[in-house]
């Protein structure tokens, strides 16, 4: 008990109030910006910790990526352009519901269940630590490889369009992420002589070129839509808490598979938000209505990205290993500021781990009143004329890209996953699994190849170790289901043929 006290005090520290708060605005800035990812959001704050105590340190990476994850919806739901790639996977879907004229029901979901969902990650990070952290620490390749390739079936799951369409857009961002010498055999693959592909191509260029340069480009090939009915922009909270009764099992499950797949080193929020999309789709009710404006995909997706940002704090604190990439910074500044990861942490630094709990807490609360006044702001966007818009997000995707690199190639790179985007769309591609495939191909490559190294080319290690045997069973059996389902129905209709004869 005095620890938990002594952590209210500790949170309570004039500079650790004014670094939750001026992080949470900063944070909200920089998510809803189109390019400009959580991940960057938190590496620029690295130099401003050198001067805060090491609470404040700690306050201002938690508190910013939780407002970055969440103010990437902003731009997904207003303008089909996400601002993080953990926005990505159900962009399309707020996007419709703006369209319809519910705007403000997509923004509130995005807000009240990413708040929700990093409250429960943060009693997960709280109650289920050890044990989670222990499940984690049996992942090796071979988990890691079923893991990535069920991620990667997301794919064919989320397309509206053709699953043939989406598998075909998946295995090109596959041959995407194979260019450089980012390969387990160090070797050039794809890169033409040019020097700037031997790093490979950055997932974050990909993003920003596909979604939003795309959208400018199809924005100057057809006519501008009729506008949205001209109306106050209603309550942001209205109607939330019956969603919550309404959809409480998909969030419940959103909150469950944020917390798993967070605690898994190098998953994060972005895999987190495009599987539990998925699996909302995959086990809807009402799975025709998804990709027309349904809230059911942004309830489940929206709860797991913020749910899996907490509990990537897991293996951080524990073992000093990095949940992703916001994690590993955050270890940076622990070690910075004499906070050692490691289980004597929780003993020796009891009550400065409390104020870490307290904090997760705090900066989901605020996020609620902050996260309304920022949709406020931003809902002007609506109002705008798209010829006086459309310049400023071809401004954006520029300067967000050359801050991912701090290069002119990946302008270059923006330029050209534009133009491949916008013909992909034209012709039916989904240009999600494209990303999807390029954000994941390097882990499947690695993971695979790792494995083999380590069982000297045999494949039985994928199937006789009990992790990997599980996830084995659930990718093949998914892989293999819609093939069962064709059948039954091929079956069916035999039947009924046979009947009306």
């Amino acid at each position: 008990m005095n620890d938990l006290i002594q952590g209210f005090v500790l949170v309570g520290q004039t500079d650790v109030v004014i670094a939750i708060f001026a992080s949470a605005i900063y944070g909200l800035v920089v998510g809803s910006l189109p390019g400009l990812s959580a991940t960057m959001a938190t590496a620029l704050l690295v130099p401003v910790t050198f001067y805060l105590s090491p609470i404040a340190a700690v306050a201002t990476i938690i508190t910013a990526s939780a407002m970055a994850i969440f103010s990437g919806d902003i731009p997904g739901c207003l303008l089909r352009i996400p601002g993080t790639p953990a926005s990505a996977a159900y962009a399309d879907e707020a996007y419709a519901m703006t369209r319809k004229g519910q705007a403000e029901m997509a923004l509130g979901i995005g807000l009240w269940f990413s708040a929700i969902g990093g409250i429960v990650g943060t009693l997960s990070l709280m109650i289920m630590a050890p044990a989670l952290a222990e499940v984690a620490l049996n992942f090796s390749s071979f988990e890691y490889f079923w893991l990535a390739v069920l991620g990667l079936m997301c794919a064919t799951l989320v397309a509206r369009s053709s699953p043939v369409k989406a598998i075909a857009s998946m295995l090109l961002g596959l041959l995407v992420s194979c260019i450089g010498m980012e390969n387990p055999a160090g070797a050039p693959r794809f890169t033409f002589g040019v020097p700037d592909l031997l790093g490979g191509i950055d997932p974050l260029p990909a993003l920003v070129g596909v979604f939003a340069l795309a959208e400018v480009m199809r924005a100057l090939a057809t006519a501008e839509p009729p506008p949205l009915p001209k109306r106050k922009f209603g309550s942001i909270m209205a109607g939330q808490w019956l969603m919550t009764r309404k959809y409480q099992w998909p969030m419940w499950r959103g909150n469950i598979i944020g917390i798993i797949i967070g605690v898994l080193p190098g998953a994060g929020a972005d895999m987190a938000a495009w599987v539990s999309y998925a699996m909302s789709k995959r086990f809807s009710k009402e799975k025709q209505k998804f990709g027309t404006g349904h809230p059911e995909g942004l309830v489940e997706a929206g709860a797991s990205n913020n749910a899996s940002l907490a509990s990537g704090w897991v293996p951080a604190l524990l073992f000093g290993i990095p949940g992703d990439t916001i994690t590993a910074i955050a270890i940076g500044v622990l070690y910075m500021k004499g906070l050692n990861p490691g289980p004597t942490l929780f003993t020796e630094r009891a009550s400065s781990m409390y104020a870490l709990y307290i904090i997760f807490i705090l900066a989901n609360i605020i996020m609620i009143p902050l996260g309304i006044i920022m949709i406020r702001v931003a809902a002007n966007v609506l109002r705008a004329p798209r010829a006086s818009i459309m310049p400023i997000i071809l401004m954006l995707c520029a300067v967000g890209a050359f801050a991912t690199g701090n290069n002119l190639f990946s302008i270059l790179a923006v330029g050209f996953f534009g133009v491949l985007g916008y013909l992909m769309e034209k012709n039916g591609y989904p240009v999600a699994a494209l990303v999807l495939g390029i954000v994941m191909g390097s882990m499947v490559e690695q993971s695979f190849v790792t494995s083999l190294i380590k069982s000297d080319n045999s494949l039985m290690p994928f199937f006789d170790r009990p992790i990997s045997a599980v996830l084995a069973f659930i990718t093949i059996a998914a892989l293999l289901w819609p093939v069962f389902v064709w059948g039954l129905r091929r079956r069916q209709r035999a039947v009924a043929r046979r009947s009306l004869a």
